[in-house]
């Protein structure tokens, strides 16, 4: 059993146990969000957005990037490979899920989603 975990808020009882994304009181059978991501889910509606990239990681400004699938590119034959390496990544509010500004050698500035990227 870990000691950091805080006591149950519907019983008080202080032999709560994860399961899973969630902690659970055994003896009162209440569930709910780890602290660590109920402060997280409180700082999304506060104002800064935590982004993540495909795999979990959390993207900040300047991080540098790999692209984990092959893109299609609007007026090139080729498209962005798999593997294709973005510095400098800038995290911006994008219009349907581009949620990074960036400029892509031999493409230019672009946006991607971070659901097709890893941070390195």
């Amino acid at each position: 059993m870990n000691e950091n975990l805080p006591p149950c808020p519907e019983c008080s009882g202080v032999y709560t146990y994860e399961m899973g994304a969630l902690l659970v009181c055994p003896e009162c059978g209440h569930e709910w969000p780890a602290a660590g991501e109920a402060a997280a889910a409180e700082g999304d509606t506060g104002g800064a957005q935590v982004i993540k990239d495909a795999v979990g990681n959390v993207l900040s400004d300047g991080d540098t990037v790999t692209v984990v699938k092959t893109l299609k590119v609007k007026g090139s034959p080729t498209g962005i490979k798999a593997g294709t390496k973005v510095r400098n990544i800038r995290l911006v509010d994008g219009v349907d899920g581009h949620d990074i500004d960036c400029k892509v050698d031999g493409f230019g500035p672009m946006q991607l989603k971070s659901s097709v990227v890893k941070k390195v």
